[in-house]
């Protein structure tokens, strides 16, 4: 079978289940907060991809907080991850941190790489196959990290962009939370919003566990922002705004990153 080249940011189960065999695929698991656990299904030959405790500074003071490019680049090449592979990461809940996964691959140089529409809800749904969660034991692969220094915001970017207007600020989080009707998840993190941001929720774009149609998408966009427009993604600690980078690329955006700390950082180091 021919070498995978993945053409889309996201694809289907009946599509990855017919790839299965493709010599240069490799799937990912990128399930958040997962602990290992041999009775935990996972796609055939998955790979679990852990975010908190491998992908992630972990002496950082906020959480899944952007590695290093030579941490991504160890790590990468500890689960077998070769320059050529063609990567397909899911998670458990459909659509969640799979996209973080997604992201951080495009933000490390590795465009060959698309979301699991559906996740593991809908491989079971579909009857495919799983077997019990495995530890890689493979070959160190060959993994090559180039940083993208446009994919990632920061703390400084972001005062820049919100005092200077230069980019459209989109909040992955819900209504009620980006309009402070309900607290913050997180402990002691107050209510708030980046200042000239605007909302749409990661949620939106999902039907039950897969993305809505492209058409759908598409046009949530074009209510928040021009195709020419710079964007940053923000939501509460830098995971579903992936989601919101996933939709965008989708619909034809290019000039799209994704603020790492989101508002647990600026909820943190800002009183307004």
């Amino acid at each position: 079978m021919a070498k995978l080249v993945l053409r889309e940011p996201s694809v289907t189960v009946d599509w990855l289940y017919n790839q299965l065999g493709a010599e240069n695929l490799v799937i990912l698991d990128g399930t958040i907060n997962k602990v290992f656990d041999a009775s935990q299904e996972q796609i055939p030959k998955a790979r679990f991809f852990d975010i908190k405790h491998k992908f992630s500074e972990l002496g950082a003071p906020f959480p899944s907080t952007f590695p290093s490019t030579e941490q991504f680049e160890n790590e990468a090449q500890a689960l077998g991850i070769n320059k050529d592979n063609a990567i397909v990461v899911y998670d458990d809940k459909g659509i969640y941190s799979s996209a973080r996964v997604w992201w951080l691959f495009k933000a490390f140089g590795h465009d060959n790489v698309a979301v699991l529409s559906g996740g593991l809800p809908s491989w079971k749904k579909a009857n495919y196959p799983t077997e019990a969660m495995t530890p890689f034991n493979g070959a160190k692969g060959n993994f090559q990290a180039e940083l993208n220094n446009e994919a990632m915001r920061f703390f400084e970017d972001m005062q820049r962009a919100s005092s200077t207007k230069s980019h459209v600020i989109v909040d992955a989080r819900s209504k009620a939370r980006f309009n402070c009707e309900e607290p913050e998840p997180r402990e002691g993190l107050r209510m708030g919003t980046i200042p000239n941001s605007v909302n749409l929720p990661f949620t939106d774009l999902l039907n039950n566990v897969e993305l809505k149609s492209k058409e759908d998408i598409e046009s949530m966009f074009a209510v928040v922002a021009k195709k020419e427009d710079p964007i940053i993604f923000s939501c509460g600690s830098g995971i579903t705004a992936c989601v919101l980078a996933l939709g965008a690329e989708l619909s034809g955006y290019k000039n799209i990153s994704v603020y790492d700390g989101s508002w647990t950082e600026w909820g943190s180091l800002t009183e307004s």
